[in-house]
Parts: C-alpha cells; structure tokens; sequence
C-alpha cells in the first residue's frame, strides 16, 4: 500500500498540483483498501487525507492509522469545508472528470469562491490514475485469480443441470447463487445466459426461452474477490452440435490462440486484436465478429488498457485482459470463448483453468 500511495502522490509533480481529490468509489478503494459508498481520499504535498461519514470513521480510522490523516464530515461540516480549509490558497487541484458531476464540480468551485479563492481551477488527473491502475501487482492478480476460480468453480456446479426445459433466467439464477457460495462478493456485471438465436446477440437481455436440445448456450459471467474482477465465456451445445456449429466453435478457439500468441507487454493492443480478427476473416466470418479482442479488468470489469482496433498504445507489463473474440450468425447462434491473461515482459499468464474444448451436456 505503501508504493501505491507514493505512485499516486507522484501524479501530484507531473500534474503541478495542489492537491488530488479521488471521489470515485473504485479509486477510494484503490488508494485505501476501504470500501465505503461515500468518501474522498485527498492527497497534499504534505498530507494523505481521508475523509468520511460517521458510518465509516470507525474503520477508516483503524485501517488508515499510520498512513492517512481521517476527519469525519457532518452537516456542520461538510467535506467542501474540510478540503478547502486544507487547500485555502490552491491552484489546481486534481480530480476525476470522468466522475466528477458537473454540479459537484460547482460546488467546489463555490466553497473556494465563498472563502476568497475565485481562481482555483479542477484539473483532469484521471489518465494518471488510469495508467497506474493498468499495471497489477502480485496481491492484485492474486486476488483475480481467485475470483477466476470461484467462477469456474460455479459453473462446474451449473453445467450438470443445464437440459432442455430449463429456462435462460434459471440457469442465470443457479449461477448467481454458487458464485455467491463459493465466495464472491457480488457478480462482477450482470451474467449472460443467451441460448439458441439469442447468442447471435453479444449482449443478449435475459429471457425466459426454454433451452432446447442442439441449443448452443453461451454463458458469459464473472464475480467480485477482495475487490477485483473475473470474466470469463463458455459456449456449450445441449444434446447435439451440427458440424457447422463445431467448425464456427474451433475456428474462435483459434482465433482465441492466435490474439493469446500475440499478446505480451509492449505491443499495441490493436495488433494483439488484428491477429486473432484475421483468423476470422479468412475464415470467411469476418463481418460476424463485431466487437473488440479484449478489455482491461481489475477493480472494474471493464477498464483499460484495451486488445480492440482503436487501441493505439503499446500495453504494459501487469496488465490483465480478456481474450474473447466471437462469431455471430444473426438469429441462428453464437460462440463466444473467453480466457483472462496477464501479460508479461516475454509473453503472457493464462488465469482461467477451464476447459475450452466444446463442451455437449
């Protein structure tokens, strides 16, 4: 936590800032390893601040001790006042503008304004806390390997039941409730469970279609772990598979291989992309594969850094994304086979243990 706290306060020189403000949830916890719905982790040149509400003072105070200053806001005092009590002469001050409201950005402006500071300015910081996010640590990947287990634990659970007769929202619910026995804190997104033409729909809504024999099933779930975030795809065949529907399966599974192939740190997340796509187009299903390669995950399940076609930038070692390419025939069926990798100096670490041989149940 230590480091952590020192690469967050670096964005301080690099941004010539006042002060750091991070308001959102996920970075609150990033930076603190708290998780509360309301709060603001406050960084200084000379001050790491925590503050929060009575129902969190408790436990900032004993997590935080030794590393951050805690004050507790009320209505008597509310955290404009406490922030710009510390910071009565900024300039600039950083923030989230991908979080920060545009009311709440009035509001700061108007709690300096009030007390005489007419020239403070709100700085977008988020890239910074961005790029720091993108490269995991050993305790990160850690805590997502986990969560990979716990998900692959609960499908096992689930696959056994899945029969003709038993409804996408059944099954959708037989997952949620192993997932949450297993250990996860919460789904990370809510599950897909898209069966016969509905998995011609990347994100296909829950239905209550009835699975039917010859059904492809693409299940696409993930859970929560200290925090951090699984993903994973499995599309399985009820009863039967034609041979179109086994030659589409293999031809993702290669594709899949292909992107993983690609992937390590320092390549640029839209040739990581261009190698698995092109296995889909000389296939002759290029047009059916409409979504990217890969997103970054961690704290959120979808974050960057990105193996899609406009992603431009070389990615870092640490990073972990998913490898998930899809083949799509409108109203018919869909295959989508999706593994989680972490991606290193000399190649690549694969966190699923899942089979990804086309499974019929």
């Amino acid at each position: 936590m230590t480091d952590r706290l020192r690469r967050i306060r670096e964005i301080l020189k690099e941004k010539d800032l006042d002060g750091l403000m991070l308001t959102g949830g996920v970075s609150r916890f990033y930076a603190t390893g708290l998780k509360t719905s309301a709060g603001i982790a406050l960084f200084t040149p000379g001050e790491n601040l925590f503050i929060t509400d009575f129902r969190y003072i408790e436990a900032a105070r004993t997590k935080l001790a030794g590393l951050f200053t805690v004050e507790q806001s009320s209505i008597e005092r509310k955290a404009y006042a406490i922030v710009r009590d510390r910071l009565p002469r900024a300039r600039r001050i950083g923030i989230e503008a991908d979080v920060l409201t545009l009311r709440s950005a009035e509001g700061w402006k108007k709690a300096f304004a009030d007390a005489g500071n007419k020239s403070v300015k709100l700085i977008s910081a988020e890239d910074g806390l961005r790029a720091l996010r993108a490269v995991k640590d050993g305790a990160e990947i850690a805590a997502m390997a986990e969560a990979q287990r716990i998900a692959e634990k609960a499908l096992c659970e689930v696959l056994p039941l899945l029969r003709p007769g038993l409804t996408e929202r059944a099954v959708c619910a037989e997952l949620i409730y192993r997932l949450l026995r297993n250990g996860a804190e919460k789904v990370s997104f809510d599950p897909i469970v898209a069966s016969g033409p509905n998995g011609s729909k990347p994100h296909a809504e829950l239905t209550d279609r009835i699975l039917e024999r010859g059904d492809f099933v693409t299940i696409d779930f993930g859970c929560v772990y200290q925090g951090y975030c699984s993903d994973m795809t499995r599309t399985v065949a009820i009863g039967e598979a034609t041979g179109e529907m086994r030659a589409v399966y293999n031809i993702v599974l290669e594709a899949k291989a292909a992107g993983i192939a690609a992937a390590k740190a320092g390549v640029v997340g839209k040739e990581i992309d261009a190698a698995a796509r092109k296995v889909i187009a000389d296939a002759g299903y290029g047009d059916l594969f409409g979504h990217g390669f890969g997103h970054g995950l961690g704290l959120e399940v979808h974050e960057p850094p990105n193996a899609n076609p406009s992603e431009e930038n070389p990615l870092p070692a640490g990073a972990v994304i998913s490898a998930e390419p899809g083949i799509y025939l409108p109203g018919r069926f869909g295959v989508r086979v999706e593994d989680v990798i972490v991606l290193t100096e000399t190649g690549h670490i694969n966190l699923m243990n899942a089979p990804e041989e086309l499974l019929v149940v």
